[in-house]
């Protein structure tokens, strides 16, 4: 209730900017103020006339509203309801709702728990703007049959319980985790296919060396032998050499290492030439059972 500018009486009252002023006689409605300084009507000490007054800025009220998801997760929804007095509808809205907040409240309470229980706890952090809407279309079809028009109902905020929210969390650090071992893991294979594809081709270029180093020795061994004379030499006699060079390197690598652990059996130089003959003949005796099942 709003008094006058004049003691004891209610002739005269200032209405200020952002409120709306209503006069009533002896408790009945009888008219609408505009801002200013207005004459309400003749008073006799405050008894005839009265005022009744509602702002006409934009007001925000902020609803909690504790509901269940689909998933059978518990969470606590905060909504706020942006509302104005429509200019036509003062008088509606200052006699027909005892509390406006109040209303609000229960018709923003009805919404959200008929929204989120169809929805899982995602779902519903996906779909906020899809809650909002709903409050939004059932608010405005309910309240303007009050006079207040609605601005904006918004979903600001979605609170699971706090255990909830620490298993999320973990979760989601296990998922990452995870995803950072396989990740190692990939790294690890790649680094060991390279290694074996590094250590396949050096060995293959240790092979290709080695067999050019030997087919060097055996044309030096041929040529020195051969040198100033038509004689050639046979395959045997090349490999036999070749036995002979190989041999006396080892014993030089054998003496070159200090720390080598060698048991040397009785031997001699000529024994190399039976060791070419024993390959030799192993090699023909092998050979000899596919010559006859062709």
């Amino acid at each position: 209730m709003e008094r006058g500018c004049l003691p004891c009486c209610n002739c005269v009252v200032t209405v200020p900017q952002d409120k709306y002023f209503a006069v009533e006689n002896f408790g009945k409605f009888s008219k609408m103020l505009p801002p200013g300084l207005n004459f309400a009507g003749f008073d006799v000490c405050g008894c005839c006339i009265s005022f009744r007054s509602i702002t006409s800025r934009v007001e925000q009220n902020q609803v909690r509203v504790q509901t269940k998801t689909k998933d059978n997760v518990f969470v606590v929804a905060n909504v706020a309801v942006q509302q104005s007095v429509k200019p036509e509808c003062v008088e509606q809205a200052m006699y027909k709702l005892t509390n406006v907040h109040v209303q609000i409240d229960a018709y923003v309470s009805d919404v959200v728990r008929s929204q989120v229980p169809m929805m899982t706890l995602d779902e519903a952090f996906e779909k906020k703007d899809d809650i909002s809407h709903a409050i939004q279309d059932k608010l405005t079809a309910e309240m303007a049959a009050y006079g207040f028009q609605i601005h904006k109902a918004l979903v600001t905020e979605l609170q699971p319980d706090a255990s909830v929210v620490a298993s999320m969390n973990e979760i989601n650090k296990q998922r990452r985790l995870r995803d950072a071992s396989v990740m190692a893991a990939e790294a690890e294979k790649i680094k060991v296919v390279k290694a074996a594809e590094a250590a396949a081709d050096a060995a293959q270029l240790q092979g290709e060396g080695i067999a050019r180093q030997r087919r060097a020795i055996i044309d030096g061994l041929r040529d020195s032998i051969t040198h100033g004379t038509e004689e050639s030499l046979s395959t045997e006699k090349i490999s036999e050499l070749l036995l002979i060079t190989q041999y006396f390197e080892t014993l030089r690598d054998v003496a070159a290492n200090s720390k080598a652990q060698t048991v040397f059996l009785p031997h001699s130089a000529g024994a190399v030439a039976d060791v070419a003959s024993q390959i030799r003949n192993g090699i023909l005796q092998a050979g000899a059972p596919g010559q006859m099942r062709m």
